[in-house]
């Protein structure tokens, strides 16, 4: 798939929502339906796991294959919709200065955390443990709706083989995607604490999370 880099014309001023994400933490928004949601990766190579629900039916989700099957490509990049498990429109990506992201390599967990890197390392955060806190201080979603996400700003290249790589980033500091809703939409966000892959180069940072009405 082609990198489709291409900037906004918001003005930050102007965004109704700004928010700081730490490094390694979580967090819930909601998202009406024609408001325009930017994730900024404030220094660079920061992976962003991130699912998406329909606000008022959390059992309608964003569909990995459903997306990259409609668009014949591995990648999230500029133009890309965003569909749901019942084949209806979620979110566009309307800008990304980026130019791709990856949709293989899923959350990390303690399952792959040992599976990737070795025993010791089960223990450490990851996003799903992200996920799952914010699914219990939140409340309108719990362990069964957690599935596949996308990882805004990671690296994750496809071998010849069929395989999976994980590798250096490919964003920089104040790179950002930009998504406008379909539909109203519950947003899930694990900035990532993953200190294992080179993916956000062994050091997690924050990120900022911006909406526009």
């Amino acid at each position: 798939m082609q990198i489709q880099r291409v900037e906004s014309s918001k003005s930050p001023a102007e965004a109704v929502h700004r928010q700081t994400i730490p490094a390694g933490e979580p967090a819930v928004r909601e998202l009406k339906a024609g408001q325009t949601l930017r994730i900024l990766d404030l220094e660079g190579n920061q992976a962003v796991d991130t699912l998406f629900f329909n606000l008022r039916d959390p059992s309608e989700r964003f569909d990995p294959q459903r997306t990259l099957r409609r668009q014949k490509g591995l990648y999230i990049s500029t133009g890309t919709v965003l569909w749901s498990n019942r084949g209806k429109p979620m979110l566009t990506v309307v800008a990304d200065t980026c130019g791709r992201h990856d949709t293989l390599g899923g959350a990390c967990a303690q399952e792959s955390n040992t599976v990737r890197y070795a025993l010791g390392k089960r223990y450490m955060h990851s996003c799903r443990d992200n996920f799952l806190r914010a699914c219990a201080h939140d409340g309108r979603i719990g362990k069964r709706d957690i599935g596949a996400n996308i990882n805004f700003f990671m690296n994750v290249p496809v071998t010849p083989e069929g395989g999976l790589t994980f590798e250096d980033g490919i964003s920089a500091p104040h790179k950002y995607v930009e998504l406008r809703a379909e539909m109203d939409v519950l947003v899930l966000i694990s900035n990532c604490p993953q200190l294992n892959n080179p993916c956000n180069a062994y050091n997690p940072t924050p990120i900022e999370v911006l909406i526009w009405d």
